[in-house]
């Protein structure tokens, strides 16, 4: 995992390379690969999501908070003017509140850590992922370091690793099972999800598997985020277990795979 100091820092940092990417771009845009938003609504989702982390944090919210802030897309921007300064402020403001806190502040968090850490982590992966479905709707590029990218593949498999993504669900196959191993392979990265247990659990392996995925890191994210590829994924094995796990594991993204 990158450390605190890095994940706060880059909030602000990748949100500034956002926001200059879209700077001239029309709002109205729509945003292929979040269907039904256009490209105002997606950056005021951003901002939102920023403001209502920052309140988590700052408060210390032990309980949930109203997502309104973020979900509300009613109020969008459609001045890009506007929009720009909205964002920075924002991922700056959090970014601060997160430092000041610190790493071991114990706060609500919906998935596994129950700190600021949480958070930051989070914060910066939204900003990476939905940065990338902006920049797709401007027709531009955002570049991303490898080892946010595979910080935030890490983060996923985490996540993957929560009871709403194995428990039994009526109506839907079981997850776990014998020889149930998914390989998943980048240039300098492997990594093996095992779903052979009571639990998943991951490791970074490189070990045989009953499905194996080869492909560029940036492609290992964007689909487990639901997004297309930008390359080609290589996939060798047993397909239907490996879409079973990613439909699984994404139950926290929203229809629009936000």
């Amino acid at each position: 995992m990158l450390n605190f100091a890095r994940l706060c820092a880059e909030i602000p940092r990748q949100t500034g390379t956002l926001a200059a990417l879209i700077e001239d771009v029309d709002p109205t845009l729509a945003v292929p690969d979040c269907p039904g938003w256009n490209l105002g609504q997606l950056l005021r989702h951003i901002g939102g999501y920023h403001r209502w982390m920052e309140t988590i944090v700052r408060t210390r919210a032990a309980e949930p908070v109203s997502d309104a802030q973020f979900n509300d897309l009613s109020g969008h921007f459609r001045d890009p003017s506007a929009i720009v300064p909205w964002l920075i402020e924002g991922a700056t403001r959090l970014a601060q509140t997160l430092s000041a806190a610190g790493p071991e502040t114990t706060v609500w968090t919906p998935g596994p850590g129950g700190t600021t850490v949480f958070w930051a982590r989070r914060a910066l992966h939204e900003a990476v992922v939905h940065g990338w479905d902006a920049a797709a709707a401007a027709r531009a590029e955002l570049d991303v370091s490898e080892d946010i990218m595979a910080d935030g593949f890490e983060e996923w498999l985490e996540v993957a690793a929560s009871p709403e993504a194995y428990e039994p669900q009526a109506g839907q196959p079981g997850l776990l099972g014998a020889g149930r191993l998914l390989s998943f392979h980048a240039p300098n990265h492997n990594w093996v999800v095992d779903l052979t247990g009571p639990a998943p659990i991951w490791r970074s392996a490189d070990e045989p598997a009953a499905v194996t995925v080869r492909s560029a890191l940036a492609d290992l994210l964007r689909f487990v985020y639901h997004r297309p590829a930008l390359d080609t994924l290589e996939i060798s094995g047993d397909r239907a277990l490996l879409d079973l796990w990613r439909a699984r594991t994404g139950f926290w993204l929203t229809e629009d795979g936000a």
